[in-house]
């Protein structure tokens, strides 16, 4: 903590500093669950485990806030774990290690090689800070922790109704203080499998890996139309033309690690003819070389790697190797449509998050994600062209939906009105191309009055994550301010 221990306020930090500690990405959420049980208990505070795994605390409303409405304060327990290439790090074991930088733009806490986990670790410290204290004023409470949020919402979707009283939900989930959100995007993931073939490699073949690697990567929602470049997409496209010009046959194929993150990194292995080796070697350094100026602005890390490994026995058959490089390289990827709506705001998108050789099959993993069904349904339809005309299986799983903006939401106009007083301006109310819970919670609680916000978070899902300290500070105090505001029911 030694880090951390002077930042305010020091409640949240030092709550913050705990969860860093405790091993908690998606899917692996135990250890983190059973500490915030045992953290509550000590403390008095009721805590429920629900039959998926969320966790549900209760607290009375602290004295002469009782006639006010009841709130749930909502944050997400797991991370996305992401590490630098050639960082050893074991997310299922190791800690996260987080540490202060100051940069021309203030002070901000980041982590050593790895995502911080501020998505969602802040926002869930924050919660638990609330629920500690003896002295901040709010009415009843009660706070949900849900998990996976990041790998398929699976929390969200097996909330039960009948097991809040609050009519208000405060998600902490957002990432850019001053910001206030009212609506989020849907999505679904789509999974394509190719049913590979082999054969011989050729004589007179030479056996090669080559890696692409050093993209920033990050959020496949909120940074999606950052111009951040795609490391499956770039591969493909350069693999796509070796076998074109070289012949070259792969033997595997892989990149990205998360359907929701920009992928960083990429690799194949193939075998390429002797007399082309020269060649091939002179092409990968003109295509880093062309990746590098058109990407400069943005990707100023990005490199290859090309060595030549041990021989392979059996490489994949030209026309399934033509089937998925084509499909891939044909897959739409980021941005497909901007919001007539509401400006600035990506409306549609997808992100080719991940491609895995897996013995005798291929598989790809996309999401799409959109702020209105028809055009998740249209980007679904274009993307299921696209794998079936190239011979592979496409399925579509785990859609959920976005969240509609309620412009006579009330808890909105508590917290816009709230934050003018405290800070002297309006906030921006607006809606996210990322996919919030919200959504999901409306099907078991179709009543609460719903609003999200947070602090500033850059470059979440990616080793690049790090929170603004000032803005901790501040959505500390508009979170404070709003439970004190909290109508009377």
């Amino acid at each position: 903590m030694a880090q951390l221990s002077h930042l305010a306020p020091s409640p949240l930090w030092q709550l913050f500093d705990n969860i860093c500690s405790i091993p908690h990405p998606s899917k692996h959420e135990q250890a983190i669950s059973a500490w915030i049980q045992e953290w509550a208990k000590n403390l008095g505070i009721s805590v429920k485990e629900d039959a998926v795994g969320n966790l549900i605390l209760k607290k009375p409303a602290t004295q002469g806030m009782e006639s006010r409405k009841g709130v749930i304060l909502q944050a997400h327990m797991d991370m996305v774990p992401q590490k630098n290439n050639g960082t050893k790090h074991d997310f299922l074991t190791d800690p996260i290690k987080p540490y202060i930088i100051e940069e021309d733009d203030g002070q901000w806490v980041t982590a050593q090689d790895t995502t911080l986990g501020a998505d969602n670790g802040i926002g869930l410290a924050s919660a638990l800070a609330v629920l500690a204290s003896n002295d901040i004023p709010h009415g009843p409470l009660e706070v949900l922790v849900t998990i996976d949020e990041e790998a398929g919402m699976t929390g969200a979707f097996g909330l039960q109704p009948g097991e809040f009283d609050g009519d208000i939900l405060i998600n902490t989930d957002s990432e850019q203080e001053g910001e206030v959100y009212m609506g989020c995007a849907g999505g679904i993931d789509g999974n394509a499998s190719f049913k590979l073939e082999f054969e011989a490699v050729p004589s007179g073949y030479t056996a090669f890996n080559l890696s692409l690697f050093g993209l920033k990567g990050g959020h496949s929602g909120v940074d999606i139309d950052t111009g951040r470049a795609n490391a499956n997409k770039l591969l493909v496209r350069f693999l796509l033309q070796a076998a074109q010009q070289f012949n070259i046959q792969l033997t595997e194929l892989n990149g990205g690690s998360l359907r929701n993150a920009i992928p960083r990194e990429a690799n194949a292995s193939f075998v390429v003819a002797n007399e082309h080796v020269d060649a091939l070697k002179a092409a990968v350094d003109s295509y880093l070389s062309q990746a590098k100026e058109n990407l400069k602005a943005i990707e100023t890390e990005l490199d290859m790697l090309l060595i030549s490994p041990e021989t392979f026995e059996e490489c994949w058959t030209i026309s399934v190797q033509n089937n998925v490089l084509n499909a891939l390289n044909a897959c739409p990827n980021g941005v497909i449509r901007m919001s007539d709506e509401i400006a600035g705001i990506a409306e549609t998108s997808l992100n080719l998050g991940v491609m895995r050789t897996k013995g005798p099959k291929f598989v790809a993993q996309t999401l799409i994600r959109s702020l209105h069904d028809d055009g998740r349904l249209g980007t679904e339809e274009a993307v299921r062209s696209v794998f079936t005309l190239a011979g592979a299986d496409i399925e579509f799983s785990g859609a959920y939906p976005g969240w509609k903006p309620d412009t006579d939401s009330a808890i909105m106009k508590v917290v816009r009105e709230t934050y003018q007083e405290n800070f002297g301006k309006v906030p921006e109310i607006m809606v996210i191309h990322a996919g919030l819970e919200c959504g999901l919670f409306k099907t078991a609680y179709p009543h609460w009055d719903m609003v999200s916000f947070g602090p500033t978070i850059k470059f979440p899902h990616s080793p690049d994550e790090k929170v603004n300290v000032e803005t901790v500070g501040q959505y500390w105090k508009l979170l404070l301010a709003v439970l004190a505001n909290i109508p009377v029911r």
